[in-house]
C-alpha cells in the first residue's frame, strides 16, 4: 500500500490515519519502539523545512532509521530513470517518501516496486499536509459538518485539502481568480464524497466558514509568475475584514511558508484565530500516523 494521493485513499484509511495521529500526539512515548528496525528513505527534489524535519523526527521517534536522500545525489530522471532508482532503493528500504516536482515520477516508481511509497509533495497533491490539516481542524471542532473556505491558488495543497475534508465529512468552498481554479478532475472526484463550491468571491466563500485557509500565491517553480500572480490575487488576501466575515469562531490555517503581507497579513498570522503553528506541529504527528498505517 502506498500513499500518493488523498484521491486514492479510502475513507476508512483516512479515518485510521487521523485516529493514529491523535493517539501518537497524546502519547508519544507509547510509540517509541513501534517500528524499531525499519529503515525509510526521505527523498527531496524540492526545498523543504517542515517536511524534512518533521519526517526525520517522526521516524526517529518511532524507532525507525531515516536516510535523507538529496536529488543531486541520485539525478532522478537524468542520471537514472525514476523506475531504476525505485527498484534499487526497494532493496534497501522498507518505505520511500518523496518530495518531487512531477507526480508522474511517483506513479512510475510505484508501478514497478512493492515497497510503500509516500508523496511528500508533488505538482498534483500534498497528502501528508492534508492529514495534518484535518488533525488541526479536528482539534478545533468535529470535521463532520464543518465548512472550510480556501482562498488563493487551486494548487496541490488545495487539491489534497478538498479531497480530505469531504472524505472526512466536511464541506469546502474554494475562492480563486478566474484561471486559477483547482483541477476539474480533482473537484469531480471530491464531489463524489461531499459538497465542494467554487467561486471567485472571497467574501462569499468565507461567510459562515469554520476555517479560512490560504497558501502562497506563487509556489516553487512559479517564481517568474510572482508579480503577475500578486496582481491577480490581491483581493484574495486574508486580512481582518476576511476573518470578520467568517466570524469570531473561525480559525485561520496556512500550510507555510507564508509570504506575510501578500496572501495573509501579519495581524491575521499573529491573531488568536491563527492555528498555523499548531498545524505545522501536526505535520510531525501526521507523518507518524502515515508510517504506522503503512508499516505497522
Amino acid at each position: 500500500m502506498s500513499f500518493l494521493s488523498i484521491a486514492d485513499t479510502t475513507t476508512a484509511d483516512l479515518t485510521r490515519m487521523l485516529e493514529l495521529g491523535t493517539a501518537v500526539k497524546s502519547d508519544p512515548s507509547g510509540y517509541r519502539t513501534a517500528l524499531v528496525g525499519r529503515s525509510i528513505g526521505l527523498f527531496f527534489q524540492k526545498q523543504s523545512l517542515r517536511t524534512w524535519v518533521s519526517c526525520d523526527v517522526a521516524a526517529i521517534q518511532l524507532g525507525i532509521h531515516p536516510i535523507a536522500i538529496r536529488n543531486e545525489q541520485t539525478g532522478l530522471g537524468v542520471r537514472e530513470t525514476p523506475e531504476d532508482v525505485g527498484r534499487v532503493l526497494e532493496r534497501y528500504l522498507d518505505l520511500l517518501a518523496m518530495r518531487v516536482f512531477d507526480h508522474n515520477d511517483l506513479t512510475n516508481i510505484d508501478a514497478v516496486t512493492d515497497m510503500p511509497l509516500v508523496n511528500l509533495l508533488s505538482d498534483l497533491e500534498h497528502p501528508c499536509q492534508a492529514v495534518a490539516d484535518l488533525l488541526t481542524l479536528a482539534e478545533h471542532r468535529p470535521i463532520e459538518g464543518s465548512r472550510v473556505a480556501y482562498l488563493g491558488d487551486g494548487n496541490n495543497v488545495c487539491h489534497s485539502l478538498i479531497l480530505g475534508v469531504v472524505k472526512a465529512g466536511g464541506a469546502v468552498t474554494v475562492a480563486t481568480p478566474s484561471g486559477y481554479e483547482p483541477d476539474p478532475a480533482v473537484v469531480e472526484a471530491a464531489r463524489a464524497h461531499g459538497d465542494v463550491v467554487l467561486t471567485d468571491d472571497p467574501h462569499e466563500a468565507v461567510t459562515g466558514a469554520d476555517v479560512v485557509y490560504t497558501d502562497v500565491w506563487a509556489s516553487m517553480g512559479q517564481e517568474e509568475e510572482a508579480a503577475l500572480r500578486r496582481r491577480h490575487f490581491a483581493r484574495f488576501q486574508v486580512d481582518d475584514r476576511i476573518m470578520a466575515a467568517a466570524g469570531p469562531d473561525a480559525i485561520f490555517m496556512h500550510c507555510l511558508p507564508a509570504h506575510r503581507g501578500e496572501e495573509v497579513t501579519d495581524a491575521v498570522m499573529e491573531s488568536g484565530q491563527s492555528r498555523v503553528f499548531d498545524q505545522a506541529e501536526n505535520r510531525l504527528h501526521a507523518f507518524k500516523a502515515v508510517l504506522l498505517h503503512l508499516l505497522g
